[in-house]
């Protein structure tokens, strides 16, 4: 029993015996966990502010935006330099970002268009950032590795949106937000520090691509015409615009339908968070990743989004939620997967940025739609609308990739 159970910890963790990553993870979860507890307190700023799930998705559109129309061209500077360079910049700007919106509110000086620049700002950066963050990851581990580092990677963001929300939820009601944005700026040193704490020789650095006109094009091209990329890419760009809308759906469903308040968007929050820590022990021990696997994934994360929309009481649509979080994680940490072992290495870091762009920038587009459903029809409307979404992209590309392969056999 005892070395059925070492075994099982080995295979699950495998990835955090390389020295480099076990720094870069013990600094994501300090700081990722201070970004959701950031991410909980100012969705509910700004819902405090303005009471409406339209202007709270109009914020998120503006925070994501760039991603959308600027994601390439952070890919082709990820390709471009050293990443922990760019990493150590980015994290110092996402630093001083939150130490401001945090001064401004305990100052008692914030409006709502100081935190619409402020989230602009933050997706500007972001837009380099995201992309050579998850290119860094199979540089530090190696391909043998990365299914295991992404997949313990989606864990610990997860694991964070349990620890976020939970700590903004006690900090929002018995001192205020401010704290949460302050404590955020100061968990971006962790990541600094760890950074700066690798190895240089345990980093296989991709061969940095040069200066050169194309790169754009030769990107999308290359997306394009690889099937396995683009068909990953148009599944989560569905669920990036409609199912990954929970900032924007949540908060009405906290005060409007269950009457509560900060504390219980934190739970809903966390909810999805414990699910995606328990689906993260189970995919970090699958060895393949397939667009297949990534439907899958989808579909019983569209039924179960639609589960929580439809339950009557607050405790039943916080177990739903935290089935959907089972199944999110392992959408995301397939999904990532799937790109980044297909892709050519001098290329990865522009595909990793249209990763973001179909699950990050797609925001800006599926924001403003499902608060203006949640206002329009209902909270419990805006959250079935992105289950109803997940499900149909999940049949669809689900029957597609069957069909490959009865064809394959055939």
């Amino acid at each position: 029993m005892l070395r059925a159970f070492q075994a099982y910890g080995r295979e699950t963790f495998s990835s955090l015996r390389v020295r480099n990553y076990r720094l870069y993870f013990i600094g994501q979860v300090i700081s990722v966990t201070g970004t959701f507890m950031q991410a909980i307190a100012q969705d509910w700023l700004v819902y405090s502010m303005t009471h409406s799930p339209t202007l709270l998705g109009i914020v998120a559109a503006i925070q994501y935006l760039p991603l959308l129309v600027l994601g390439p061209w952070g890919g082709v500077i990820a390709d471009r330099f050293p990443k922990r360079r760019m990493l150590i910049a980015t994290q110092t700007i996402f630093g001083v970002l939150a130490l401001i919106l945090g001064l401004l509110t305990l100052l008692g000086w914030v409006q709502l268009w100081m935190v619409i620049v402020l989230a602009l700002c933050f997706g500007l950066t972001n837009v380099v950032d995201n992309p050579s963050r998850q290119s860094f990851i199979v540089e530090m581990v190696g391909k043998d590795e990365v299914r295991n580092a992404v997949t313990l990677n989606t864990s610990l963001v997860n694991l964070a949106r349990v620890l976020g929300p939970a700590m903004a939820g006690v900090l929002i009601a018995g001192v205020g937000m401010a704290p949460c944005f302050l404590l955020n700026a100061l968990s971006y040193i962790a990541v600094i520090v760890m950074l700066l704490l690798m190895r240089s020789q345990g980093i296989e650095m991709s061969q940095p691509s040069q200066h050169q006109g194309g790169q754009l094009q030769e990107g999308f091209r290359y997306v394009w015409k690889t099937p396995v990329l683009r068909n990953a890419l148009l599944l989560m760009a569905v669920l990036g615009t409609m199912t990954y809308e929970f900032q924007v759906s949540l908060p009405p469903l906290a005060q409007r339908v269950f009457h509560g308040d900060a504390g219980t968007y934190a739970a809903l929050s966390a909810a999805t968070g414990l699910g995606s820590v328990m689906g993260g022990l189970l995919t970090a021990r699958r060895h393949q990743a397939t667009v297949a696997l990534v439907a899958s994934a989808g579909l019983g994360l569209g039924f179960a989004v639609c589960l929580a929309a439809l339950m009557p009481t607050f405790i039943l649509a916080l177990l739903a939620l935290v089935v959907a979080g089972f199944f999110s994680n392992q959408f995301i940490a397939l999904g990532n997967s799937t790109l980044q072992i297909n892709s050519d290495p001098r290329l990865r870091g522009r595909v990793m940025s249209y990763w973001a762009m179909a699950f990050l920038g797609s925001t800006a587009v599926g924001g403003p739609i499902v608060g203006w459903i949640s206002a329009a029809l209902g909270p419990r409307f805006g959250l079935l609308a992105g289950g109803v979404a997940a499900v149909l992209a999940g049949l669809t590309f689900g029957w597609q990739e069957r069909r490959k392969i009865m064809r394959r056999q055939g």
